[in-house]
């Protein structure tokens, strides 16, 4: 099947087999990227001690921004070139795969300069403390001068996906795990270069798989390929791709804000490993958020190409199926991390003290896990038509709105407890906000989509 004929595919396989094609490589995917993160901190919490943990820990911010800045690009990118698609723009399409490349490079050699010129002051404003900062400097050096490869990585990845190759982006993503674990033994195990050699065995395995998807995209048989002339960068585009990605980078911008907040609490109201059991909890979340953006990532070209298409039946059933899966998968992650929060806690650590304040902290923010699927599925599918006001409202509802709020004033009466409590409080409340704007659309959705029925009925 060429690329093109996948493309309209699209438009008129039946959505439930179209969103398992799709949804199923980027599961995998995400789940393979999610792992090899926990590797990299099964590894350095085993080898290299508790407060390398909560060192680690202390880079979520710098991770969160740098994946907002990539986001920006690779997410508005792809979203719009699944739009484009959809309306057989495929020109269009292709300028936006040069944009695209452009873009990723300036911002993400711009991001590593200024970062690593202020990277000490950066880190101890995340909540850095002197037994930890070691740490969290040796990580960030070498993450950030591979920076440009992680953008490049990732946005390719996104690119895969909206020109109809999950199955190439599931592998790349593969491939970075075991190539990742692999460097991870050999230089942290072998070589003992630390918490530092988590950090290049990341990079590494990126840059190898880059060279591969760099390959794919010189393929001029395909529908979007490199060629001359689609590099420079074109006003509109670009205005479009960072107005489609101002919402997934809102939210990783706020989940910055937020950590760093976490962090400061953690330190203020407990100490050093509480911000650990943090990181320890944070780490067995992202599994099943890496499921769940696993699905969003399948259903976004669908939802992206129907809704281009003016099919809004086939986008509607898209949406259903992303929430139910969503959904049971959130609530698989509730009641593992109510009833095996120990074997969670004990992959990262052996120091007693650690575990059993991981435990409390996985318990406590898992606990509104069954309501979250909803939320991340409905924040996205609005990001996926170009609905960015929206999405960027239900972005930081949950994160901005009602979290600062929370971490500011429950630990005021609550002191360490108030901290964690705050997490699963705004997750539920969020997902109110999110189900009573999703009922509003969806029945404006319904009715024009009752309305072009009846138009083409009467144009029979």
């Amino acid at each position: 099947m060429d690329n093109k004929q996948a493309t309209l595919e699209l438009g008129t396989k039946p959505i439930g087999k179209l969103l398992w094609q799709y949804a199923l490589p980027a599961i995998i995917a995400m789940t393979a990227s999610s792992l090899y993160n926990i590797v990299d901190s099964i590894f350095i919490g085993q080898v290299c001690g508790p407060l390398a943990i909560s060192g680690l820990t202390i880079t979520f911010p710098f991770m969160n921004l740098a994946a907002a800045f990539g986001a920006a690009v690779g997410i508005g990118a792809s979203t719009f070139i699944s739009v484009k698609l959809g309306q057989k723009d495929y020109q269009t399409a292709q300028h936006i795969l040069g944009n695209t490349i452009t873009l990723n490079i300036i911002i993400g050699i711009t991001f590593s300069i200024f970062s690593l010129l202020f990277l000490d002051q950066i880190l101890e404003f995340f909540g850095a403390s002197e037994a930890t900062l070691p740490f969290a400097a040796d990580y960030m050096v070498v993450i950030l001068a591979g920076n440009v490869f992680s953008h490049m990585y990732f946005g390719m990845n996104a690119l895969l996906r909206a020109a109809s190759k999950p199955k190439q982006a599931m592998f790349a993503t593969i491939f970075t795990v075991i190539m990742n674990s692999i460097l991870d033994y050999i230089f942290i195990f072998i070589l003992k270069w630390g918490i530092a050699g988590a950090a290049y065995a990341t990079i590494l395995a990126q840059i190898i798989a880059l060279c591969w998807q760099i390959w794919l995209f010189s393929d001029q048989k395909q529908l979007l390929h490199f060629k001359r002339g689609i590099y420079y960068l074109n006003k509109s585009i670009v205005k479009n791709i960072l107005a489609i990605g101002i919402s997934p980078f809102a939210m990783n911008v706020c989940a910055c804000i937020v950590v760093i907040f976490i962090n400061k609490q953690l330190a203020h109201y407990g100490g050093d490993l509480d911000i650990g059991a943090y990181g320890i909890a944070n780490k067995v979340a992202f599994v099943f958020v890496m499921f769940v953006m696993g699905v969003n990532q399948g259903m976004q070209p669908i939802a992206g190409y129907n809704y281009g298409a003016q099919k809004l039946d086939r986008m509607i059933h898209v949406v259903k199926l992303s929430v139910l899966t969503a959904t049971l998968i959130m609530t698989t992650g509730w009641l593992i991390g109510m009833f095996l929060p120990y074997y969670c806690a004990r992959l990262f650590t052996t120091d007693a003290t650690l575990i059993q304040l991981g435990m409390k902290a996985i318990r406590i923010s898992l606990l509104a896990f069954p309501v979250i699927g909803y939320q991340m599925v409905v924040t996205n599918f609005f990001q996926s038509i170009g609905k960015i006001k929206i999405s960027i409202f239900l972005s930081l509802s949950r994160q901005l709105l009602l979290l600062i709020p929370l971490l500011a004033i429950l630990p005021l009466f609550l002191e360490i407890d108030g901290v964690w409590y705050s997490m699963p409080i705004s997750d539920f409340l969020s997902a109110i906000i999110a189900g009573w704007t999703m009922i509003v659309y969806m029945r404006k959705f319904n009715r024009m989509h009752r309305e072009s029925q009846a138009l083409a009925n009467m144009n029979k």
